[in-house]
């Protein structure tokens, strides 16, 4: 059985870029095959994809020109870079553009297949949590939420006024209790952002949150070393 996920990689290689692409098929994945940036960019306008594969170095259209074409019509399709340089500078411009992930060549087609399956796995799950964003009412343990309002209520109590991060954050972890909230994925949705600094600012708001919740002895937050957070509901 194929699998939904498409797949585009544009590769002015043809040798290359014909055992990438049948690398990729027999790991049942559905893919088209460009040969370069303008070719690439037409076959992204006629077709849905799941994830793009882009050689930088191409004649008529680099990498880079075609995955700003690609994010001016979908800002959250992921793409990976694909080149035969190793440059830091390269490697800066490919991050800024808005790339996931970059590949130098030669590289080991099985940690590009664990690259894909992770980024696509973390596609699916931010999918699922953009579909529940319509509810805003919430109630867990002792505690009912309102993320609209941005208002925190523990029984009677009066309200918790939370801030805007500390509302997007908590609204994240109530959508997956019980469950892992991975690290990256709340970074990227609320912070736009997955970098050292970001990382240390989301803790001191999971410390903010713990602190709001210590109210209610059965509700904890759990970090899950080197993945993410889980609210666990006793």
């Amino acid at each position: 059985m194929k699998s939904n996920n498409k797949i585009l990689i544009v590769e002015d290689d043809p040798n290359f870029g014909s055992i990438l692409r049948d690398y990729l098929k027999l790991k049942d994945y559905n893919v088209t095959l460009a040969k370069n940036g303008i070719e690439g960019f037409e076959k992204f306008k006629s077709n849905k994809f799941d994830l793009c594969i882009l050689d930088v170095m191409m004649p008529y259209k680099d990498g880079f020109t075609l995955a700003k074409e690609i994010r001016e019509k979908n800002e959250n399709i992921p793409i990976f870079f694909l080149t035969a340089k190793s440059l830091k500078e390269d490697v800066l411009k490919g991050f800024k553009i808005g790339a996931d992930d970059y590949l130098t060549k030669p590289f080991d087609s099985e940690v590009l297949l664990a690259k894909i399956k992770n980024i696509l796995n973390r596609k699916t799950s931010t999918n699922s949590m953009n579909e529940n964003s319509l509810k805003f009412k919430y109630k867990f343990g002792k505690f009912s939420f309102n993320s609209k309002i941005r208002e925190l209520k523990y029984e009677n109590n009066s309200p918790i006024k939370l801030s805007p991060k500390e509302n997007k954050l908590l609204e994240l972890l109530v959508l997956n209790i019980n469950d892992l909230l991975p690290r990256d994925i709340a970074l990227n949705k609320i912070w736009r952002d997955d970098t050292y600094f970001t990382s240390r600012s989301m803790d001191v708001y999971i410390a903010k949150l713990r602190k709001y919740l210590s109210l209610d002895s059965n509700i904890e937050i759990i970090n899950i070393h080197g993945e993410g957070f889980r609210l666990f509901l006793k």
